[in-house]
């Protein structure tokens, strides 16, 4: 725990809440540490925070659209990283058919999202039938492949030496956002069973990313049973039952879903937007000063954004301010909609992102052009 500086004060114009009853004619800007979790200041501007009229260097906001990836192997292992840092690593993988191997991560975790498609999962633990909009969490060095009658695009994100946790739900209790009860493990059912045969088996492994192989004379999946405390996971974003108040915007951290010593992921679903009349309604303008933010969008409109699509992915580097696009921050200061239909997975990184070479041609290059008013 650090030993912040912290003592609150009020200089100026300013709110006695934040978010709640706003100066007239200000914005306000929140500049926070350590993800939401630290010390924060909220700031009230004469104009928007993102009201550049340029932005160039390697600190802008970006923009890529992942429906347009190429190089979709047919092991998940080798599926093209897109971004990534010493904790963690962010790969998108499309696959139609019955894999012909076994795969292993020993590098950590895997969490895998099921953006499009489902099939069936075979691991050490059993069977997992798996659909549009799971989260599935692989323990480190889990034997798995994947079957599918339909194309899935799943986005994988790796916690680089780590394991997944679940957040601390502090004083809202162990059942609130989901209970843990609707996480289910794999079967050993009859499915497992029928898959078990004694023909050669090749095991694909990626160790400090580089990929090795084992071959066996029999299908390594053959348990006859299990017990422990330790075993993949699945969730799926329909059973998170988001924290709300109808009197103030919470921020992106109650809405956390797994968590890594490294990173947070958060997970967006529909939720009744605020309803009174001093609150704010959408996203505020933030310096997360700490934290890279990426934003992978599902499906719904997106109502902080504009020209957002599902399969299209943001990335907001530690050091600028960023927040609603001026059309949505509009619309939202109007009260024209009552709910969000929006289903987005975010991963905040405590260390700086690389982005990698497998995103080039598939950037929006306007992207940091779109918070110019219109």
């Amino acid at each position: 725990m650090k030993n912040w500086i912290s003592f609150p004060k009020v200089e100026g114009t300013a709110s006695r809440q934040a978010h709640v009853r706003l100066p007239a004619g200000t914005y306000e800007r929140e500049m926070g540490r350590e993800g939401f979790f630290g010390p924060a200041t909220q700031m009230h501007h004469a104009h928007p925070p993102t009201g550049w009229t340029s932005f160039d260097g390697p600190l802008r906001p970006r923009a890529f659209d992942l429906n347009h990836v190429d190089h979709m192997p047919d092991c998940p292992l080798e599926a093209p990283a897109l971004m990534g840092n010493g904790a963690t690593q962010v790969r998108m993988w499309r696959f139609k058919g019955k894999m012909d191997h076994l795969v292993r991560n020993a590098d950590g975790d895997d969490l895998l999202f099921f953006h499009q498609g489902g099939g069936h999962l075979f691991c050490d633990y059993g069977h997992l039938e798996v659909r549009e909009g799971d989260y599935v969490v692989l323990p480190r060095n889990t034997c798995w492949r994947l079957e599918t009658d339909e194309a899935v695009m799943v986005l994988m994100v790796e916690a680089t030496g780590d394991a997944y946790k679940l957040p601390h739900k502090g004083l809202v209790g162990t059942h609130a956002i989901f209970d843990p009860a609707v996480l289910d493990v794999p079967a050993l059912d009859d499915a497992f069973q029928a898959q078990k045969h004694e023909r050669e088996t090749l095991v694909r492994v990626k160790r400090r990313g580089q990929l090795c192989a084992m071959t066996y004379p029999f299908n390594p999946l053959d348990a006859v049973g299990w017990h422990g405390d330790l075993a993949p996971v699945r969730l799926n974003w329909r059973d998170i039952r988001p924290l709300m108040s109808h009197r103030y915007h919470l921020p992106p951290s109650a809405h956390s879903t797994w968590i890594a010593n490294g990173f947070v992921v958060c997970t967006f679903v529909p939720r009744p937007i605020e309803s009174d009349p001093e609150a704010l309604k959408l996203p505020y303008y933030h310096s997360n000063e700490d934290y890279d933010e990426v934003l992978f969008y599902h499906r719904g409109q997106f109502f902080s954004r504009d020209n957002i699509h599902p399969g299209m992915v943001t990335y907001h580097p530690s050091g600028f301010p960023h927040g609603p696009h001026p059309k949505a921050y509009e619309v939202a200061q109007k009260f024209e909609r009552k709910e969000t239909d929006e289903v987005a997975v975010m991963i905040d990184t405590r260390d700086p992102l690389d982005v990698y070479p497998a995103m080039e041609g598939v950037e929006w290059g306007g992207y940091a052009d779109s918070w110019k008013a219109k």
